[in-house]
């Protein structure tokens, strides 16, 4: 494997689990139990971090394919663009699938809270995503070629 792929899948992971624990664990557990969103007195963790595992793999996967093709930016806002642009599908289900399937109340304010949490997880880990890979190779088929090198 290929050194940025593994930090990034660190990164990923780490950044996500620094966030996440905090907001949903401590400073917003009570709004989220009360509304309904929690149904579990404690989460099954194994479950969440593989997900979070999964998520990483998928966005350290794909960044190179994405900032091959885009022009120009520092590598910090070119990692934030992606991972806000991935993390929509991630946000979609974490936010409106979830209050489809429960009964949250009010479901206003659990969309602001998941958007919220969302928004800034991907902030984090695309900017640091975007920093690990940094600048997109030159645009020729040789130095294509010998990406896997630099990588």
């Amino acid at each position: 494997m290929k050194k940025p792929f593994i930090l990034s899948v660190v990164a990923y992971f780490v950044l996500t689990m620094l966030v996440a624990y905090p907001w949903h664990m401590v400073f917003f557990h009570d709004k989220y139990m009360a509304m309904g969103a929690f149904t579990r007195g404690e989460p099954i963790m194994p479950f969440g971090m593989f997900a979070v595992i999964v998520q990483a793999i998928v966005f350290a996967y794909f960044y190179p394919l994405y900032y091959r093709h885009r022009d120009g930016g520092p590598p910090l806002i070119r990692g934030i663009q992606f991972s806000l642009f991935l993390g929509t599908t991630v946000w979609t289900v974490m936010v409106f699938a979830t209050a489809a399937k429960f009964k949250i109340t009010p479901v206003s304010h659990f969309i602001v809270f998941g958007t919220a949490f969302q928004l800034l997880q991907f902030t984090l880990v695309g900017a640091a995503i975007g920093t690990i890979y940094g600048p997109p190779p030159p645009d020729n088929d040789n130095d294509r070629d010998n990406l896997s090198e630099r990588e």
